[in-house]
This record gives C-alpha cells, sequence and structure tokens, in this order.
C-alpha cells in the first residue's frame, strides 16, 4: 500500500461549487467569499468572520490592526511552526519564545505569564494536532500582569491587557469546556490551508469576541482595508452600477480570499460535522491498536475538551531522535508518509539568528526528539489504519 500522509478530501460537492462559481463570473472577492465568512462566524458562535488568504495573513493583519509594532514585544510558543513567530517579526516587534510546559506541546502557562513585560502587547498561543489550549488559563496569566500593560492606541486600552490572538491553525471545530474555537481568545486564526481538515487550498480567516465600546462591523471593515491595499471598495463593491469610485485610505496590503476559494469553504463547512467525526473515528481506532505499543499518543478527546482531530501525534517512550529518524524511514520503506510536529523554533536558522537557543527550552525539546505523526485524514479506510498500526509495529519491533 501507499499511504499519504494528508491529502485533501475533495468530493463532487466542492466541485459542483467551484464550477458554480466558474460560471457566475465572479472568481475573486465576491458573494461566496462574503457567505462564506457569515457561515463561518455562525459555526464559531462569532458575530464576524473575514477570510483572508492565509492564517499567517490572518494574524499578521490582527497585529496590524492592533497597532503592534517596533518596540513592541509579543510572545509566542517555541513548539510551533515559524508562522506563527514570523508575522511578529514582519510588523517590526520583538519575538519573545516560551517553553511548551513539561509533556505537552502546548505554551506553559507560569512562563508565559513570566514572560510577560511592560513591553508586551499580544501573546499567540499555539493550538495543536486540534487541541485547544487553555485559555482560560492564558487569560488569567496576562490579567495578573495588565498592571504591566502600557496601552498605545485606543483599541489597545479596549483590552487593558497583553491581547490574546489564537493561533488556531488546526482547532476549526475544536471545544475547550463550554466554548469553541473562535470564541475562546480575542481574536483566532484558522488556517484552510491544502493539508488542514476543512481546506480552501490556500486560505484562512479570522473571528474575534465583542469588545467594549468596539464596533465589530467597524472592526471587520478594517480587516477588509488591510487586505486590499487600503481601498476602500473591493472589487465587488465597485462593480456595481455608477460604482467605480474609490479612495486609498492607507497603503496597505494584499492577502484576500477569492471566490474560487471560499466556493470550496462553502463546500467543506456543508460537510464538516461528517469530516470531524470520520477523524474520531479514525482516532479512535489508532488509539485502540497502539495501545499495546511504548508509545504515548496526545490525547484528543476528554472530560475537559473535545479535539478537531487534526493530527495524530506519537512519543517513542524513552526514545531519541536518531530512533524516531530511522522509525520514519522504516515506514517510508512501506510506503507509509509520517511526520513530525514540530521542530521547535530554536532550532532553525531564522531563531538561532534572533539569539534563540534550544537549551533554553528544554520541555519543547523533549517533546520534539521522540515525537512522529501518523497519517490521519478522511480518506483512510479501516484496513488503511490497520495496515499503518502493523508496519508501525514492524518497524518498532526491527530498529
Amino acid at each position: 500500500m501507499k499511504i499519504a500522509f494528508s491529502p485533501p478530501d475533495i468530493t463532487q460537492d466542492e466541485i459542483n461549487e467551484v464550477v458554480d462559481t466558474l460560471k457566475s463570473g465572479w472568481i475573486t472577492t465576491g458573494p461566496k467569499t462574503k457567505l462564506f465568512e457569515k457561515q463561518l462566524a455562525n459555526y464559531c458562535r462569532t458575530t464576524k468572520a473575514a477570510a483572508l488568504n492565509s492564517a499567517t495573513a490572518c494574524m499578521e493583519m490582527t497585529l496590524r490592526l492592533l497597532g503592534i509594532g517596533r518596540g513592541d514585544e509579543v510572545i509566542t510558543s517555541a513548539y510551533t511552526y515559524s508562522a506563527s513567530a514570523s508575522v511578529i517579526a514582519h510588523v517590526g516587534a520583538k519575538v519573545s519564545l516560551v517553553d511548551s510546559a513539561k509533556d505537552s506541546y502546548h505554551i506553559d502557562i507560569d512562563s508565559l505569564a513570566e514572560a510577560i513585560t511592560d513591553k508586551t502587547k499580544a501573546v499567540i498561543p499555539v493550538d495543536i494536532a486540534g487541541v485547544m489550549c487553555d485559555y482560560k488559563s492564558i487569560f488569567a496569566a496576562v490579567e495578573s500582569k495588565k498592571h504591566l500593560f502600557q496601552a498605545a492606541n485606543d483599541l489597545q486600552d479596549a483590552f487593558g491587557r497583553a491581547i490574546v490572538i489564537a493561533d488556531a491553525a488546526h482547532s476549526l471545530g475544536a471545544a475547550y469546556g463550554s466554548e469553541v474555537s473562535g470564541e475562546a481568545a480575542d481574536f483566532t486564526a484558522f488556517s484552510f490551508h491544502a493539508v488542514k481538515n476543512l481546506t480552501t487550498a490556500e486560505g484562512g480567516a479570522v473571528t474575534w469576541r465583542e469588545i467594549d465600546g468596539i464596533d465589530s462591523e467597524g472592526m471587520y471593515k478594517q480587516f477588509m482595508l488591510l487586505s486590499l491595499h487600503g481601498q476602500s471598495k473591493d472589487a465587488f463593491a465597485k462593480a456595481k452600477p455608477g460604482m467605480w469610485d474609490y479612495d486609498i485610505v492607507a497603503p496597505h496590503y494584499k492577502c484576500n480570499m477569492t471566490d474560487m476559494a471560499a466556493a470550496l469553504g462553502i463546500a467543506q463547512l456543508r460537510r464538516y460535522a461528517g469530516i470531524l467525526a470520520k477523524r474520531r473515528k479514525i482516532i479512535e481506532k489508532y488509539d485502540e491498536l497502539l495501545s499495546e505499543l511504548n508509545v504515548s499518543c496526545l490525547k484528543h478527546y476528554t472530560e475537559k475538551y473535545t479535539s478537531s482531530g487534526h493530527l495524530y501525534l506519537v512519543r517513542l517512550t524513552e526514545q531519541d531522535e536518531d530512533f524516531r529518524n530511522n522509525v520514519i524511514e522504516g515506514m517510508a520503506a512501506f510506503g507509509v508518509s509520517t511526520n513530525v510536529h514540530y521542530k521547535p523554533l530554536p532550532m532553525h536558522t531564522a531563531y538561532k539568528k534572533l539569539g534563540f537557543d534550544i537549551k533554553d527550552f528544554p520541555n519543547a525539546f523533549e517533546m520534539y526528539k521522540n515525537e512522529i505523526s501518523l497519517p490521519l485524514h478522511t480518506l483512510l479506510s479501516d484496513a488503511e489504519v490497520e495496515y499503518v498500526y502493523e508496519c508501525f509495529k514492524k518497524v518498532l519491533s526491527g530498529v
């Protein structure tokens, strides 16, 4: 067998929606994008959602909307992909990395609180593999340091503390306690990249909670300005008879979502309950099969939280990088694609150049050194899941 790691799940429903868009004559930002935003906001229990071309753009435009830049600091996790931190550098702020908690993929709450200074304007916790962070504890941490917060504008002043921006690239459809991903943080950025549970090929969206004294519609308009050159009307609005004229209110950026992408998202969102259910079935099958092996698997479903089931993360107990890498090669020999999530940021050249050293992030390194991600996607059959397990078992016994 050949088992892909994470191919997109595209059905005739998605194809029909895209064809409908092509036939409509409107393929850039237009009616389908606006509809997708409304449906997504409803799904996340928020008033508004702004669809852009990536989760990276969503996080960066949120930082820019908040007026965060040079002289400010933003904290994120050392255990994440580069996008969580690169957006901080993009706006000119200082990247501050915090270790993960012991035996956890999530940011350490106590270390987060300690890292907050009078220059900290925001924190970007990272939801991993579909499991949300404990946002109530994160809010408690930022509230404990609110006396240090120095607002630089009215929007920051409305928060009165470091602002919590969730990197929820993995967690659409997840819940922690009574809150779903999208409503738990001040702002939440989702990814709809090709490998994500819900895909628009490339794309993302940002949702936000209601803020006292701040108009959500005005917030949405600011995201639209930021994502389309600061142009006062998008192409859809300009296309109406007699509405050609527009203004450029600021020299902004270009990261809007297209109706082609949104068409995929609309169809995927219609199917999303079934997608999540299939992922849960696969995870529970893996959990059952791997229970007899000397490995530790991330718990996706507990009394506290429900995951979106994005990635199946396994730690090879008491093993090291070399052993893990040999397992990856062994699985490839059987035709099974695996991956690692993640190589901590301080191990990458870009972040070494910023002065980070992995020795200062021992918990993140411990999680990384023996982690392997097994295939998890909705095209997997029961027989393929069992094949992955049998190969994994053989490779572990033979390495």
